[in-house]
């Protein structure tokens, strides 16, 4: 990973990605995204950490996108379909993941926060789907509909004009808001929130919003239900209603 992208393995199971390149304002660059798929492995192989919070080193920018020097300088047509680092797209996570957006986050940069599960934002952040000023495309901004509402989401693609971390925030792509003193402890709270429930009911949970917004009704239920067995049939599927009846904190195992 070099220096281009900070990896903290935390002993409380928090990993905490962090794009550091201020100076650029964190853009994807060759070296980041280069970063961001080790990291995003090395999380994903590591079994003790269950949660991870991605974001942008300085305050002035999380992402301000893709590298425009490096389109220009390669003449880059239609993106590989490899270039950029996804969860859900090009990299396949089975743990929680929380953008934690301080500044800018345009383009490239809302793209990489969209890919994560969860979001906490900066009250001096800013986010935008700007393709549209400088004639590209935004075709990895699809899965957004399942987000915020159709209509909302046509002007910010059509305009390209930025939204504040409010109205981000009231349309509902992002769950929670800090001062951007305290952006870091609000996002690691939600995660300790996370980390309080059981692991393997986590991990079945996230699964089941992932199904649910990629089928029907229907078919969603019934993967759902096939999902959720191994849970049903774990020792902590027993272990929490014990403990609640014994009125004391369960002692999850993750089996």
């Amino acid at each position: 990973m070099d220096d281009a992208i900070l990896f903290d393995a935390r002993p409380d199971g928090i990993a905490i990605i962090t794009l550091n390149r201020p100076a650029a304002r964190n853009a994807l660059s060759r070296e980041i995204r280069e970063g961001l798929f080790v990291a995003w492995d090395r999380f994903e192989r590591d079994p003790d950490l269950r949660i991870a919070i991605l974001t942008g080193a300085g305050d002035r920018a999380f992402c301000a996108g893709g590298d425009l020097k490096e389109m220009t300088d390669t003449a880059m047509a239609v993106p590989p379909r490899n270039m950029f680092p996804l969860p859900g797209d090009t990299i396949e996570l089975t743990k929680p993941t929380i953008a934690a957006v301080n500044g800018l986050a345009f383009a490239g940069g809302w793209m990489i926060a969209q890919a994560c599960d969860l979001c906490v934002a900066s009250t001096n952040a800013r986010f935008a789907i700007t393709e549209v000023k400088v004639g590209r495309s935004s075709p990895w901004a699809a899965p957004l509909i399942h987000m915020i509402p159709q209509r909302i989401m046509m002007e910010i693609v059509l305009t390209g004009r930025p939204i504040d971390a409010r109205r981000a925030y009231e349309i509902g792509l992002v769950n929670r808001l800090a001062e951007p003193e305290t952006l870091l402890d609000i996002a690691l709270a939600l995660a300790r929130e996370v980390l309080e429930g059981a692991p393997l009911s986590v991990r079945v949970g996230r699964e089941m919003v992932m199904l649910a917004t990629e089928m029907g009704r229907a078919a969603a239920l019934t993967a759902a239900r096939h999902a959720a067995e191994v849970l049903y049939r774990s020792d902590d599927a027993q272990e929490g209603p014990r403990a609640f009846a014994e009125k004391r904190t369960p002692r999850w195992t993750g089996s």
